[in-house]
């Protein structure tokens, strides 16, 4: 199964930001940008694996259903170079 992705985003309605995975459930990063572009959540960040490292927040197993929420904060992400961080969680995107 190769369609892991990870999103950071932020909800400015709430005023929160998240990094968030999906393993399995969706085909392509459209379908899970759009997913959540549809309730309002601004994306900041988008990729498929191998266009991120892990950082210290590990691979998560497969999960066909739910979405997998790795880390969540008020506010909007800490972005330097090419870190991402949200509450001492903190991933590196590749170009």
């Amino acid at each position: 199964m190769n369609n892991y992705f990870r999103i950071t985003a932020y909800y400015p309605k709430e005023d929160v930001c998240f990094i968030m995975d999906a393993y399995g459930r969706f085909k392509e990063l459209y379908d899970f940008s759009s997913c959540l572009i549809d309730k309002g959540i601004k994306i900041i960040k988008a990729r498929a694996e191998g266009r991120f490292d892990f950082g210290n927040i590990p691979k998560a197993p497969p999960e066909q259903v739910n979405f997998i929420v790795r880390a969540c904060d008020k506010g909007e992400p800490i972005i330097k170079d090419n870190t991402i961080e949200v509450r001492g969680r903190r991933y590196s995107i590749k170009n």
